[in-house]
């Protein structure tokens, strides 16, 4: 791919802490007008590999670029051009509102003004609290004052790490639509999250699981290359169908996923056979029904792939 349409690349970076390997040979990229997504869980490397990326910490080894420059030779240059919204919230608690936005701006030499345009959409939310302490808000409101920090500088890049994490469902869904009308603009988007749900908010999306990447792609084409079946089960026992399902050799994983658990069918698997086992064990009122998969499933199975 030409580099010139790539906002963000990552070569083999690796970084441990002690003997805990946090990054493991990392490598992606992120193209110019993309909202991109790490998914997963605490403790993936998400958190490392963007302090690396924005210039807080230096990787072990490996390379990478934001914006076309080199994220050791060019530090000052990418910082004034990045956008950083880390997972807690670090804004000045007894700075209001309007003055945290003041300071961001003039951390970066410009004004409120000059780039208010930019975080309208955003900032006008909250902008009749605006005397109000950054301290004393809700998460929701926290959450788009940090963003507009973020974003006061006009950056051409954003980070956003875990940005969702602890405010409500729908403060979680405006979120992801005010980063679909940022990348409207012409922003290249990376952000982390743990749920995965909001997978399908990204153009594209990397699993990510003990400072490794499992797979890059589409959540889409994800979904459309997944490799077997997917059922959804339930009983009037669910917790003695799990141990029931998890002792099945024909099952390759059992997991709970809302009112029912999922099942991924290994060799031998028979549809019949099973309803027919578990109505002879005492379960009652069976329900199985093939499913479409989703991001949980797909990760899922990736992490049982990494396990033979």
């Amino acid at each position: 791919m030409d580099t010139s349409t790539l906002a963000i690349e990552v070569k083999g970076i690796s970084k441990s802490y002690g003997t805990v390997k946090a990054l493991d040979k990392v490598s992606l990229d992120v193209r110019r007008g993309e909202i991109f997504g790490l998914i997963g869980p605490d403790g993936a490397g998400k958190t490392t590999l963007f302090k690396i990326l924005v210039t807080l910490l230096n990787a072990d080894e490996g390379t990478a670029t934001v914006d076309g420059l080199d994220i050791v030779k060019d530090y000052r240059t990418i910082r004034s051009r990045v956008g950083y919204m880390p997972g807690k919230f670090s804004l000045y608690p007894d700075l209001t509102i309007e003055e945290n936005m003041e300071f961001f701006a003039t951390l970066f030499g410009v004004t409120v003004e000059q780039n208010y345009d930019l975080v309208a959409p955003i900032y006008k939310q909250i902008e009749p609290f605006k005397k109000r302490r950054a301290g004393r808000l809700s998460g929701g409101m926290k959450q788009k004052l940090a963003l507009s920090c973020a974003l006061i500088h006009k950056p051409s890049v954003l980070f956003l790490d875990e940005p969702t994490t602890g405010v409500d469902a729908v403060s979680r869904s405006e979120f992801w639509d005010m980063l679909h009308n940022l990348r409207e603009q012409g922003l290249s988007i990376l952000a982390s999250t743990p749920y995965m749900d909001e997978a399908s908010r990204c153009d594209r999306i990397a699993l990510c699981n003990t400072g490794r990447v499992l797979d890059i792609d589409s959540p889409q084409h994800m979904v459309e290359k997944f490799d077997g079946r997917i059922y959804g089960i339930k009983s009037h026992n669910m917790y003695d169908l799990l141990k029931e399902l998890r002792d099945n050799r024909c099952i390759s994983s059992c997991y709970t996923a809302g009112e029912y658990h999922h099942l991924l069918a290994g060799a031998g698997f028979d549809l019949g056979d099973l309803k027919q086992r578990l109505i002879a064990k005492g379960h009652s009122d069976v329900e199985i029904k093939s499913i479409v998969p989703n991001i949980e499933d797909i990760f899922i199975k990736l992490l049982s792939n990494e396990q033979y």
